[in-house]
This record gives structure tokens, sequence and C-alpha cells, in this order.
């Protein structure tokens, strides 16, 4: 109840949830003084050796987790005869009512999502733990857009031999279920590779493959019928994806990607590519209040709406240079003195900058000029770091050469690793010191994009002072500016 006390340390603060097996409470942490999250076994099970055990079974499992896509197990103990498990707590809303709030999702945002719940069950299944209740519910979202997978309540570990749980249970929630596991299977990691399939699904569409009016409906519709096309309902969608989608959501185990890590790896490359289509194709559709017809090039579309905008000159020199869509305000009219179109800066990416380095070659000085080829498969990433998300030291950045003083307004670029934090820096030389801070720190997305906020400089610093916490290095793909 709240206002009670678990062994004179956790004082229980809000009812946060209920389920089958368990409630989770809001507590406040007496001893370090700080917020938990308190699972607490329903009182009816506590005569149930079973249920006793699967909750035990829980705590050792997940206390054996640590990585930056699982809730941590704190503690776990007995209060009064009731077992409890204390995990970190969670700031922010699960993934289901992110679903609930936003809608669809974009495609980029599904595919890092996804990617992120790919980690966590891709660690655990390597520590020999399947999750077999993978859905948003489960995972929580901690307001900085890391994803956490919580809940192992039914994860069993896998049988050494044979790989696999038993049989003779079906457990899961059936929106989510893997054919194998709605018929009391034995199931290994391709059942959750499964389940995260329907998640990335419903991130992508705002529905459930399957719906219907009970578990026994929607269980068979898991076992007997192909899911629905992504595309047919969603065109913006790239084959790749839905085919990632669907290899996922195969009927035979061995259909589908073998491990979850390979999921993993393939939402990535999937990632890769779409960003690389948001780098090089300026999306004029959408500027008319449609997406691109599906076979229809949308370069006759866009080649007018740039010839609106700019002299046959400048567009041919964007189209060589492959600005992305959100660098097209540098050719708006009005943006020169006498009202005539500006072309944007062209930037070069000239060397790593390692002020507080060791010395030692490792932030890939000859591959920064791949930042700025305007190629999108090619890409200047940090060294690797041990201690991530942590540098070990205030930053390390990349700079950027503008051939001469100018005002920039926006710079971007794009990145396959997500989640790192960095900041704009401006200065004289492309060896430094860069003491202007021209535009402030963000956590970047796939396309982040900084406003300049003041002064003219020829060399501009990326400035990267903290690592994703799903990565352990930071890659810049390709940079734009206006």
């Amino acid at each position: 109840m709240v206002g009670d006390v678990l062994s004179d340390r956790y004082e229980v603060e809000e009812l946060l949830g209920t389920g089958g097996m368990s409630s989770v409470f809001r507590a406040h942490d007496r001893l370090l003084e700080r917020k938990v999250a308190l699972k607490v076994l329903h009182s009816h099970h506590t005569a149930d050796e079973e249920y006793v055990e699967r909750f035990r079974r829980e705590a050792r499992a997940v206390a054996t987790l640590s990585h930056p896509n699982i809730v941590t197990v704190i503690d776990r103990g007995e209060h009064e005869g009731r077992q409890f498990i204390v995990f970190e707590y969670v700031e922010g809303e699960n993934l289901k009512q992110l679903i609930l709030r936003r809608g669809a999702m974009p495609v980029s945002t599904a595919l890092e999502l996804a990617m992120q719940i790919a980690h966590g069950l891709s660690f655990a299944h390597q520590r020999g733990l399947i999750h077999r209740d993978v859905k948003p519910q489960n995972v929580l979202m901690n307001g900085d857009g890391r994803a956490k997978v919580t809940d192992f309540g039914i994860a069993r570990s896998l049988d050494v031999n044979r790989g696999m749980t038993q049989t003779g249970t079906v457990l899961g929630t059936s929106d989510y279920i893997a054919p194998e596991q709605a018929q009391g299977q034995r199931v290994d990691e391709h059942t959750d590779v499964y389940s995260l399939g329907v998640v990335l699904y419903e991130l992508l569409l705002n529905e459930l493959p399957f719906p219907g009016e009970n578990f026994v409906a929607i269980a068979m519709r898991h076992i007997n019928e192909a899911p629905p096309s992504i595309r047919d309902k969603r065109p913006d969608v790239p084959p790749r994806v839905e085919a990632a989608v669907h290899r996922a959501m195969a009927k035979d185990p061995e259909a589908r990607f073998q491990t979850m890590g390979d999921f993993g790896r393939e939402l990535e490359a999937c990632l890769a590519e779409v960003q690389g289509t948001q780098i090089t194709a300026p999306v004029a559709a959408p500027r008319r209040g449609r997406a691109p017809r599906r076979g229809i090039s949308p370069w006759p579309i866009i080649l007018v709406v740039l010839a609106l905008m700019a002299t046959g000159a400048v567009v041919a020199y964007l189209i060589v240079q492959g600005i992305p869509s959100w660098g097209i305000s540098g050719v708006r009219s009005g943006g020169g003195s006498h009202g005539q179109p500006v072309a944007a800066p062209r930037l070069s990416a000239v060397t790593a900058y390692d002020p507080h380095g060791t010395g030692v070659p490792g932030e890939h000085n000859a591959e920064a000029s791949n930042a700025t080829d305007h190629k999108r498969n090619t890409y200047w990433e940090t060294e690797r770091y041990r201690d991530a998300p942590s540098l070990g030291k205030d930053g390390v950045g990349l700079v950027l050469d503008a051939r001469r003083d100018v005002q920039l307004r926006q710079l971007g670029f794009s990145t396959a690793t997500p989640g790192f934090t960095a900041e704009i820096k401006a200065g004289d030389s492309e060896t430094g010191p860069f003491n202007d801070v021209v535009a402030g720190p963000q956590q970047v997305s796939t396309t982040p994009l900084f406003t300049i906020l003041s002064g003219k400089h020829r060399y501009y610093l990326i400035w990267i002072t903290r690592l994703g916490a799903s990565y352990n290095t930071a890659r810049i793909n390709e940079v734009s500016a206006s």
C-alpha cells in the first residue's frame, strides 16, 4: 500500500500499473535518496511456489543484464511474505503510450526505436535469456529518446542442450505472439524476433497486423495468415524496410533472421538507406501535401520547384552537390543583398580535431573528407570508446572549411549513430583553437539541424562531447549548410 516501507528502505509512493502476476509502484529509496520502481508479487500468488520461483528467476536473470537498453535491476527481497524486485525508475512513458499519442512514426524514428530494442534483446540472448513477451508496453522511454526493455517476468533461460524453452505453456500477449508460442511449442530467440517484427509493423502504421476479438482469434491469425502489406497502406516505407518486417514475421522460425543481432544489423542498414534518401533528394512532394507515388520518379517535380526558386545554373549546382531537404533554404530568393538567390556554402571536411587525445592516431583524420564527398554510404567517425557514452575527455570533433569567412544560418548532417551530443564551434584555423560556440549543444537525431547564432568564420567545428547510449562511436555521413 502507498506509505508502506519495504525492508526499512523503500517507501511506496504511487501505483504505476498492475498485471496478472504483480503490481509496480514508484517508491523512494531512503538509503540512496532516489526514485525506484518496485515490482511486488500479488499476495494470492505467494503460496504458489511456481509463481514465487518464476518471480525469483526474473530477478536473478535480469540482474545479470547490464545494458543501456534494458531496465536495470537494483535489488530484490521479501517483505511480510511478499516477494519484490527493485528496478531503476524510468521517468517517461512506455512505447505503447507513445504510439497512442503520436500515431505512426517517421520511418527513421521507427527504425531507431526498433534498433534499440534489438540491441537490448540481443544482449539478453547472448547471455542465454529470451524475453517471450516483447511488446510496446514492455519498452520504457526515458524522455531522451532511449528505449529500455523491461518486464522479463515470463522470460526463460535457454536450455543448454536444445537451445529452446520447454513446451506445454502458452505465455505472452496475443497481439505480438509468435506462431510457435501460440501453439505451445518450444520457443527460442526467433520468437523474440517475430514479436519485435510486429512492434516495428505497429510503429510504422499505428495498427496491428492481426486484430481480433479475443486471444484465440488473434493467435489463429498469427499462426495462419501472412502479415498485410505495409507499403499498400504507407507507400513512403522503403521496400527493404517492409521486407525486413515480413522476414522477421515469417511463420517458420528458421526463415526469420537467425539472431536478434542479425535483425538489428539489417535495421541499421535500412536506416542508412533511409537517411541516404533524405540527404540526396529534396522533398518536393510533401510541399504539395502528398507523398510521391510508388514507381513514379520525383525528379521532374523537383526540377520544376527548383527552377522556380533559382536560376538554371544554381539548380544544376544543387543537384550535383546533393543538398538535403533542410538545406534548400540556402537558395531561396531574397537571400542576397539584392534579393537574388544565394547558393549554399560549400563546406569541406578537412581533419578531425582531438586536442585532448593521447597523441596516438585514432580519430580517422584520413577519412574526414568522407563527410563532405556527397556519397551517402561513406562517413567519418570517431574512434571507439570503451567507456561509452563517456569519451573520457572534453570532446572530439570534425573541422569544416568554408574556404572564406561566411555567416552560416544553419548547419546539419546525417548520422547512422544517433543519440550523441554535439555543438558547433568556430575559429580562424583548422588546427584551432575553436573558442566561439555558434550553436548550442543538442542530442542529435539521424538528421540534426543546428541554427548558427552569430559571426562570420572560415572554419567550423562539429564538437562531440558525449556518445549515444547505443554506440561506442559517433559517425557523420554527410554535412551540408545554408
